[in-house]
C-alpha cells in the first residue's frame, strides 16, 4: 500500500532508512491530476529505483494567472488509487505552507535556457519550477528523478539547474505518452470540448509533417508556416510560438545543424495547448 506522506521531516526519516539499507530511490515530480503520461514515469522510476516517491504539489509559484491556479484539477483520491496499482512506495503531498513556510524568502533562477518559449510568454514560470522542483530534490532526497518529455523545455532548465548546483540526482527525460490519436496527454486536456478534442491531435500531426519536410530539405521557415497555416485553418489560436530550436540550448536553429526539436504552443478553444517533436 501507498504511504501518504505530508511532512518534509517524516520523509526525510523514510528516505534515510532506505538509504541505510542501500536502497536506491527515484521520485517523480508531479502536480497531481494523474493520467498514463504519469504512470509512464511511475514505470520507469520502479525499473531504476530500488523504492519509488511520487510528489503532488500545485505549485503556485509557477503560475502567472491565479485564475489558472484556481482551476487546476486536484482530485488525490483518485490519484492515490493510480499510484497504488502501479507500487508506488510514498506519496509526498505536501500542503503549500510545508513547501513555503512563513518567512520563505529564496528563489532559484537559471538564465539562458529558460528565458524564450515558455519563459517569454510566462514571466517567472521558470522561477517557480527551479525553486519548487530544487526543494522537492532536498525533501525526498532522491538519487534519480523522472520528468516527461512533453515539457522539454522544463526538462532542459531542471537539467541545467541540476549541472550548476552540483544537486547529486540523475535526470532521467522519459518520451512523451500519446493517445492513438497522437494527442500528448496532458491534464488540461479534459477541458476541451468534444469538438476541440476532436481537433487537437492535428497539432502533433502537422508538427510530423514540418519535421519530415525539414528533414528532406525544406527551409524551416517554409515548412513551420504551412503548419501553422493549416492548424489555424482547423480553429487552432492564438499562437504563442511554432519554432525549431537547439534540443539542449534552445536556441534558434534555421537548419537542423544539430539535435533539434519543433515546440508549439497554441490555444485550443480555452486550452492553451503545448506539444514538441524531435527534428
Amino acid at each position: 500500500m501507498t504511504q501518504v506522506i505530508r511532512s518534509s521531516a517524516e520523509l526525510r526519516e523514510k528516505v534515510a532508512t532506505w538509504k541505510r539499507s542501500g536502497m536506491l530511490v527515484g521520485v517523480v515530480p508531479t502536480m497531481g491530476a494523474l493520467h498514463d503520461g504519469h504512470m509512464s514515469l511511475v514505470r520507469a522510476a520502479r525499473k531504476q529505483s530500488d523504492r519509488v516517491i511520487v510528489t503532488i504539489f500545485v505549485n503556485p509559484m509557477q503560475f502567472n494567472n491565479s485564475d489558472d491556479l484556481a482551476k487546476y484539477p486536484r482530485d488525490e483520491a483518485h490519484d492515490l488509487a493510480l499510484l497504488e496499482t502501479e507500487g508506488v512506495d510514498v506519496l509526498f503531498a505536501p500542503g503549500v505552507e510545508e513547501v513555503y513556510p512563513a518567512g520563505f524568502a529564496t528563489k532559484v533562477s537559471v538564465s539562458g535556457v529558460s528565458e524564450p518559449l515558455e519563459g517569454a510568454f510566462r514571466p517567472g514560470h521558470f522561477d517557480g519550477v527551479a525553486t519548487v522542483v530544487t526543494k522537492l530534490f532536498g525533501m525526498t532526497q532522491a538519487g534519480r528523478a523522472f520528468f516527461g518529455e512533453k515539457d522539454w523545455q522544463q526538462l532542459q532548465v531542471v537539467r541545467r539547474m541540476v549541472a550548476d548546483l552540483n544537486i547529486p540526482v540523475r535526470i532521467i527525460g522519459c518520451p512523451t505518452i500519446r493517445e492513438e490519436d497522437g494527442l500528448a496527454m496532458s491534464s488540461r486536456n479534459v477541458r476541451l470540448s468534444a469538438d476541440e478534442r476532436a481537433c487537437a491531435p492535428l497539432l502533433h500531426a502537422e508538427l510530423q509533417k514540418a519535421a519530415e519536410a525539414i528533414r528532406a530539405g525544406t527551409p524551416a521557415a517554409a515548412a513551420l508556416a504551412a503548419a501553422q497555416e493549416a492548424l489555424s485553418a482547423a480553429g487552432f489560436g492564438p499562437w504563442d510560438y511554432l519554432e525549431m530550436r537547439s534540443a539542449e540550448t534552445l536556441q534558434p536553429l534555421d537548419t537542423p545543424c544539430e539535435p533539434a526539436r519543433l515546440l508549439a504552443a497554441v490555444g485550443l478553444g480555452a486550452v492553451r495547448m503545448i506539444d514538441n517533436i524531435a527534428v
